[in-house]
């Protein structure tokens, strides 16, 4: 089974997929892993979209049961039809930018004070996920998860990003029992 699970940044979705792969046999992929080259700080160099497809296909079709993390909109047409079940989390924006903001000074700590380029960045990115909601924003945005969720070749379960997550997990894993007793 392909699952895939995806939201605004800070919703969520690596946090959800890893609580799938600890009570499961699935193997959780993260899409952050396929599209920024590994770097000291993180998050500097993006890949190439054709080599990160390349990529995660390789490790996609690997594993019988996987759990992807992350938005992949922008991947390509392909991924449309390639998963049998689609989780998205959406969170309210207040939330979402409060963790967003933890996790990028536990992830840079001393560093967003010292270093401008980290600083710069980290702001940029912060910017730009604080835009999610803007239904005219060009980047990834509800809108266009909306757009795209109806584009999908699956069954799509809508969830709260506050709700618990040991919850969240039960929802999943309760859906994934569902498909296995259909086939």
């Amino acid at each position: 089974m392909k699952i895939l699970i995806f939201g605004a940044s800070g919703s969520g979705t690596t946090t959800l997929a890893n609580e799938i792969k600890k009570r499961t046999d699935f193997k959780h992929l993260d899409v952050d892993d396929y599209y920024w080259k590994k770097t000291n700080p993180p998050y500097q160099i993006k890949i190439p979209l054709n080599k990160r497809n390349e990529n995660l296909k390789i490790d996609f079709k690997k594993f019988e049961n996987v759990v992807v993390s992350g938005s992949m909109v922008s991947w390509g047409k392909e991924w449309e039809t390639a998963f049998d079940l689609a989780i998205f989390i959406r969170l309210e924006n207040t939330e979402r930018m409060e963790r967003l903001k933890k996790r990028e000074n536990q992830r840079y700590g001393e560093k967003l004070l010292n270093d401008k380029k980290i600083r710069k960045n980290s702001n940029e990115f912060l910017e730009w996920a604080n835009q999610y909601e803007n239904p005219n924003f060009k980047g990834r945005s509800l809108k266009i998860h909306n757009n795209w969720m109806e584009m999908l070749d699956c069954k799509v379960l809508r969830l709260n990003g506050a709700t618990e997550l040991s919850k969240k997990a039960e929802i999943v894993l309760n859906e994934i029992k569902t498909c296995y007793n259909n086939v």
